[in-house]
């Protein structure tokens, strides 16, 4: 059973943010193709964004324990029908969409075979931001768990948890391979285990979920730690960023290399996640933020849904049009190319939005957003 409650601005900003942080990494993939890529660049691309996606967990579970009643029984049945509805639909949608838009740009229409349909629909490999929703589809069919440890969760074992987390994120990333396996399923579920094994972000939702259950502990937190909260954030970033720079200048690792390896899922990506995750939500729930500054990011975290959806849209005809110009993508270049991703995605989530309000089908399919009644 829901509950009303203060509206958190703080959930929406946040969205906006990551959403830009996702750009920023597929933006920073695209630049890592010419060959001298400037390693800071690249790092501010691909590795100070690395929170964006684990966030993405952490608000959405924020945002459905905060008006969640925990001393009423769940109701999983109502919960999985809304769900399904902001969650299944635009997933199924936009994979179609990314299926046939492939097949027609490229003329390889192999990707529409139903078996290669159903591979892509599982592991979310119609697109390459498309993941994040079967993992966040998977923690919604597990919600049950989730609110029975939530309810038994205490603050002394979040840290077992953390530990958790740490141990099993580097396992799977570091040391588990499909090597040696030849069943072509085994080796998929194996290969793919990013894309839809929880266990990956267990810790960050979990986390939010507690504390949306604790708000009133949490905004008391958060005010009494403001100064370590920046200075945990700033702390972290720097790790993270030592991290991939040790890898390049001591190890011989490739940019490239690095990023793979300075990821969300290493321990000091873990740790800067955590961060990020406290530090935001502490500066636009307890700092107060410029006037002009709220509606931008109000607008940025409205519609950060469909740009995130859509923005790999832009990159392929904005680097279809680099191609042929005949440049490759210097560090001017990308800068631009990332602004030109974000104001042409955002242009036409409003415009869609809108278009969506004439015709309601619209809005539904593509981000999940139903009229009142």
């Amino acid at each position: 059973m829901s509950i009303s409650k203060p509206r958190l601005a703080a959930i929406e900003y946040i969205r906006g943010i990551s959403m830009l942080g996702v750009v920023g990494i597929h933006t920073g993939s695209q630049y890592l193709a010419n060959p001298a890529a400037n390693m800071h660049l690249v790092a501010l691309f691909e590795v100070a964004t690395r929170f964006s996606v684990p966030i993405f967990f952490f608000i959405s579970a924020f945002g459905m324990f905060y008006n969640l009643d925990m001393a009423q029984p769940f109701d999983y049945r109502s919960f999985l029908r809304r769900r399904i509805r902001t969650v299944l639909v635009p997933y199924v949608v936009w994979s179609l969409f990314y299926l046939v838009h492939y097949a027609v740009l490229w003329g390889d229409f192999s990707v529409l075979s139903p078996f290669y349909m159903a591979f892509s629909l599982f592991f979310g490999t119609a697109g390459y931001q498309l993941y994040f929703m079967v993992i966040l589809l998977w923690f919604y069919l597990m919600m049950p768990v989730w609110v029975w440890l939530v309810r038994r969760l205490k603050g002394w074992m979040l840290a077992g948890l953390f530990a958790f987390q740490v141990a099993f994120d580097y396992w799977s990333c570091f040391s588990l391979n499909s090597a040696g396996v030849d069943n072509f399923f085994l080796k998929s579920l194996i290969d793919y285990r990013l894309n839809y094994w929880v266990m990956h972000y267990i810790f960050i939702f979990v986390l939010g979920g507690y504390l949306a259950v604790h708000i009133d502990g949490f905004m008391a937190f958060m005010a009494r730690r403001r100064s370590s909260l920046v200075a945990f954030f700033w702390l972290s970033l720097g790790g993270l960023l030592g991290y991939y720079y040790w890898l390049i200048f001591t190890k011989g690792y490739t940019p490239l290399e690095g990023i793979n390896t300075a990821q969300q899922l290493c321990p000091a990506g873990i740790v800067y996640t955590l961060a990020a995750s406290l530090f935001f939500f502490a500066i636009f729930t307890i700092w107060r933020l410029p006037d002009f500054l709220r509606p931008v990011l109000s607008m940025l975290g409205r519609h950060s849904y469909f740009v995130y959806l859509a923005h790999p849209v832009a990159i392929t005809y904005l680097g279809i049009l680099l191609a042929k110009s005949g440049r490759i993508m210097t560090a001017s270049i990308a800068l631009v190319f990332y602004l030109a991703v974000v104001f042409l995605t955002l242009a036409t989530a409003v415009i869609m939005r809108r278009l969506g309000e004439r015709f309601p089908r619209l809005n539904q399919w593509t981000i999940g957003v139903y009229r009142k009644k």
